[in-house]
């Protein structure tokens, strides 16, 4: 459903149009009608769904520039009221008169204060400082028009149950009022019943994105490799189109800026820039002049150009939402596209949620050597020549060309060697630097408890599939440094010979030259590790 059918104003949908959204999610949809409409409702949806926007759009269509606060919502944590506020404020752009905001708790009330006198009409905040403001009187909740509970299960299992009866029994009887909740457990719906008017229950299954014809992988590194690994990433898999994504503008304009000085042909999209320039960034890119697209979120939404090859996430996306729509600007209309995602220290964790989310596979991918850069470079010279061999030529004057070279005495193999070193040094021309922990033999892997790089060894196996699983993990309380004291004590095998170390929650990879595999498995199955005996097998997972 497009926005322009659930009858907004003009200034909500200009605001809309600015963020970029094209079609209401499904919570959305079945959200924003029912509360204009005054309905109360129960929506039943997961982070990362739209949630916001579909309690934030009814909200802005029932606020106007009065003195009194009008909305409020209701959130578990100061990150979440602070995202809510930024997102029901950019919503909120073509409204004038209108504010919105956060408070929370660990920051100066007195200011937050000040700022609810100035006229506040929407207050987005968590339960104990909302408390905290009505007892000093600074809030007056009597003549609000909707309140809303977001993450409702949430608040209940941090038990902010008896400060949200505490803030809902002070508001006026004739509100709307609304939980959103990942879950309906009996608290929620006995709660309801208590403030709720025959709510309209809303369900939004948590279903499986298709992403079928899109390869996704992740790769670890240190965040000074960050711009050299997207360079080698670019030149190895040679886009026609490509889109990297990054959180902010700034990194937006750093990245264009150093791609540039690398030699490539890319441009920048951010909310800073002028329709006029965006406009024109977007006809450069469907045009072909530019290569590269770095774009944030919110600029890159609704781009829809059928020809882009590979999606890179630089920053890995702050909501799962908007990595599903980030890698769903490549493999449009039945072609083939790669997602590869960049992983720094503890994004580790970021990624299992995503995983969870879009029960999709996103494989692991070792960092490109500038080795493996010029194995690639040397293939593709020799594959552009044999497409071109196969075809038919005039090439009457090249053959000038060689028989004078003939003449002169040079051999026809000596000519041949040259002209494709020639062609290889024209794929060189970008600027590439040596990485310590990638050119060297040095593996990169992280201590997921502190984020500190690990050198995990020199001549280590960089073969994805040679690898041991032990069934122990970051709960358990394994690092990196412990993994390797094990692997020398127990199995009698030196540091230099381990590879990258995966650390998850409840298990571990450790990656190993395969002639070093049977060993390792001898040597740590049914060893105490951090006083815990440990199960380990060869690793069938590639």
């Amino acid at each position: 459903m497009r926005f322009e059918e659930l009858s907004l104003s003009k200034e909500i949908l200009k605001g809309i149009k600015d963020m970029g959204f094209e079609e209401a999610s499904p919570i959305q949809a079945k959200s924003i009608k029912p509360l204009l409409e005054g309905k109360d409702i129960i929506g039943q949806a997961q982070t990362g769904t739209g949630k916001t926007a579909a309690f934030g759009i009814p909200i802005l269509e029932m606020v106007d520039k009065g003195d009194d606060i009008q909305a409020i919502v209701l959130c578990p944590t100061r990150e979440l009221s602070l995202q809510i506020s930024k997102e029901i404020g950019a919503l909120a752009k073509y409204k004038k008169g209108i504010k919105i905001l956060p408070v929370y708790g660990g920051t100066n009330i007195d200011r937050q204060m000040r700022n609810i006198r100035k006229k506040v009409q929407v207050i987005v905040g968590t339960p104990g400082r909302v408390m905290d403001l009505m007892r000093r009187k600074a809030i007056k909740l009597d003549k609000l028009k909707i309140a809303v509970l977001d993450e409702a299960d949430e608040m209940f299992a941090m038990g902010f149950r008896d400060d949200m009866k505490t803030i809902l029994d002070q508001t006026n009887d004739d509100r709307i009022t609304c939980f959103y909740s990942a879950t309906m457990g009996k608290d929620i719906m006995n709660f309801s019943n208590m403030y709720q008017n025959n709510p309209e229950i809303i369900k939004i299954q948590h279903k499986e994105v298709t992403v079928e014809n899109i390869s996704q992988y992740y790769l670890e590194m240190a965040k000074n490799m960050k711009k050299e690994i997207l360079s080698r990433l670019i030149d190895i898999y040679s886009p026609k189109l490509s889109i990297v994504f990054c959180n902010t503008k700034r990194m937006v304009d750093e990245l264009v800026s150093e791609l540039s000085d690398r030699g490539y042909v890319a441009d920048g999209l951010h909310g800073d820039l002028k329709q006029s320039q965006r406009d024109n960034v977007m006809k450069k890119f469907r045009d072909n002049t530019i290569d590269i697209l770095v774009a944030t979120d919110v600029a890159a939404r609704g781009i829809d150009v059928g020809n882009v090859d590979i999606v890179f996430n630089y920053d890995l996306p702050q909501d799962e939402e908007y990595y599903v729509h980030r890698i769903g600007r490549t493999a449009r209309a039945g072609r083939k596209g790669k997602a590869f995602t960049f992983i720094i220290g503890r994004d580790i964790y970021k990624l299992d949620e995503i995983i969870k989310y879009t029960k999709a596979r996103i494989d692991y991918l070792e960092l490109p050597t500038i080795d493996e850069m010029d194995k690639t470079r040397k293939n593709k010279v020799l594959d552009d020549l044999i497409v071109e061999l196969s075809k038919e030529h005039d090439l009457k004057n090249e053959r000038v060309l060689l028989d004078r070279l003939l003449q002169n005495g040079y051999g026809a193999v000596e000519i041949a060697a040259n002209l494709l070193k020639i062609l290889g040094d024209k794929n060189t021309e970008k600027k590439h630097e040596r990485l310590e922990q990638v050119d060297y033999g040095v593996t990169y892997s992280f201590d997921k408890n502190s984020t500190k790089k690990v050198k995990s060894g020199r001549k280590a196996s960089r073969a994805r599939g040679s690898r041991i699983f032990i069934n122990k993990g970051k709960r358990d309380g394994l690092t990196p440094e412990i993994i390797l004291a094990a692997m020398h004590k127990e199995a009698d095998l030196p540091r230099e010979l381990v590879g990258n170390i995966i650390i998850k929650p409840n298990f571990t990879f450790v990656e190993l030259p395969e002639r070093y595999l049977e060993q390792a498995v001898r040597g740590l199955f049914n060893k105490k590790i951090r006083g815990k005996r440990v199960e380990v097998e060869i690793s069938n997972r590639g």
